[in-house]
């Protein structure tokens, strides 16, 4: 494959995307005004409660099996590199730049979360059917890439909506915190009885022992050394409960995580894909439940245009007041497309060596992909569901997918040399 050939294969989706982005921002002006802000957040939980479980279930329950995950193994491993590496650099970014405070979680999680579904997708298959690449037989190429991708894509969701979630959801809340604790602070106090002191002296009686001592016989001692223990003994007793009820509330909040609605789905479609019995159930042309596929695969059709829609939306407000800075999209934009697919090959390379990977270059290059895909689009409908950062979330995507018609090219041309 030549490189314009590549160029027309890697910009596909990115002009698909890019289309329809264009006539989300065109809805949502007041010349239609189809997609006003309230439009776009019940459209944004619909994506989140119906089409993006619907898709990830679709994809795992048609795609996977248990031999695939067993055979397959080191590709979760993958994904989770592609977090871990993307996180790290993302968190040096954001402490070298210092943004805004309501942007943190935004860049680290563009930084370390790739598009691992529609992308791929097109992506995968397009080059599987041109003429000279190195992966072997049409038929046979574009066979194994949708299951490599359906399974990565899979992966990727739930990475997606544990990691990634977890990330908007905190700092959107740190972030409101900081900003009501800001507003308390600048009320005056109206207290008429209120004092220079008052809040010194308020409560603190019981924090203040003063102990004066006119004797030092045994007893005193005695008495003294044994109040002091019982004291101690609260102090534990207290401290203990304190780590419990944390460790307790961290449990509920990895429990509430992950029965999200997209991450739950991503656990029963894999429960659906690796027992043959249940797929058989719901997958294939004989299978007596087999609507049922049907119609959650046609909800999840509907996933990627709504969420570039609402995506497209957003953008007319983010070009007017977005206040990111432009070093801020070269910070994430060197990290996606330079940092991580450098080590993206390192890792690869040395996992086929010691031998932790099945000898198809095809998988080999899927697992080098991972690492130079542009943000998941996830984390726009993420943003808009804690309504934080919306608009800078527009523009950051605007200008990476843009990058990445060029960034795809150049790395999947790279990264075929290298396998071929």
């Amino acid at each position: 494959m030549g490189f314009w050939s590549l160029l027309d294969v890697a910009s596909m989706p990115i002009l698909q995307m890019l289309i329809i982005c264009v006539l989300g921002a065109f809805m949502a002006t007041d010349y239609l005004k189809l997609l006003p802000p309230d439009a776009r957040k019940s459209m944004n939980k619909i994506v989140f409660v119906v089409f993006t479980p619907s898709l990830v279930f679709a994809s795992l329950a048609k795609s996977v099996t248990l031999q695939d995950l067993i055979s397959w193994w080191f590709m979760p491993v993958n994904i989770g590199l592609t977090f871990l590496f993307g996180g790290i650099f993302g968190w040096i970014a954001v402490k070298i730049l210092r943004p805004k405070p309501h942007l943190e979680g935004l860049i680290i999680a563009t930084c370390s979360a790739g598009n691992l579904g529609n992308l791929l997708l097109i992506l995968v298959p397009a080059i599987c059917k041109e003429d000279g690449n190195p992966f072997g037989d049409h038929t046979v190429c574009a066979s194994d890439g949708l299951s490599y991708v359906s399974l990565s894509m899979a992966l990727g969701g739930l990475y997606i909506w544990t990691y990634t979630y977890h990330l908007i959801r905190s700092s959107a809340m740190r972030y409101k915190a900081m900003k009501a604790a800001e507003e308390s602070s600048k009320k005056p106090n109206t207290d008429i009885d209120a004092k220079e002191s008052s809040n010194l002296l308020e409560g603190g009686e019981e924090h203040v022992s003063i102990t004066m001592t006119t004797t030092n016989s045994p007893e005193d001692d005695t008495r003294y050394q044994t109040i002091e223990s019982s004291g101690s003994d609260s102090n534990l007793v207290t401290q203990k409960a304190s780590t419990w009820s944390k460790l307790l509330g961290t449990l509920h909040q990895i429990l509430k995580e992950l029965l999200a609605p997209p991450t739950l789905s991503a656990i029963i479609g894999l429960i659906f894909g690796a027992i043959a019995w249940l797929k058989y159930l719901i997958i294939g042309d004989s299978a007596p439940l087999r609507f049922i596929q049907d119609s959650v695969q046609l909800l999840g059709n509907g996933t990627i245009p709504c969420m570039t829609l609402i995506l497209g939306g957003n953008l007319t407000q983010g070009l007017r007041k977005a206040g990111i800075k432009p070093l801020v999209i070269l910070a994430v934009v060197c990290v996606r497309y330079v940092i991580l697919p450098v080590v993206g090959i390192g890792v690869v390379k040395a996992a086929a060596r010691i031998g932790l990977l099945a000898a198809d270059p095809l998988y080999h290059f899927v697992l080098m992909i991972q690492y130079t895909l542009p943000p998941a689009m996830n984390i726009g409908t993420m943003t808009q569901l804690f309504d934080v950062a919306q608009e800078e979330c527009s523009v950051l995507f605007l200008w990476t997918y843009l990058v990445a018609a060029i960034s795809l090219t150049v790395w999947s041309t790279v990264f075929m040399w290298i396998l071929s």
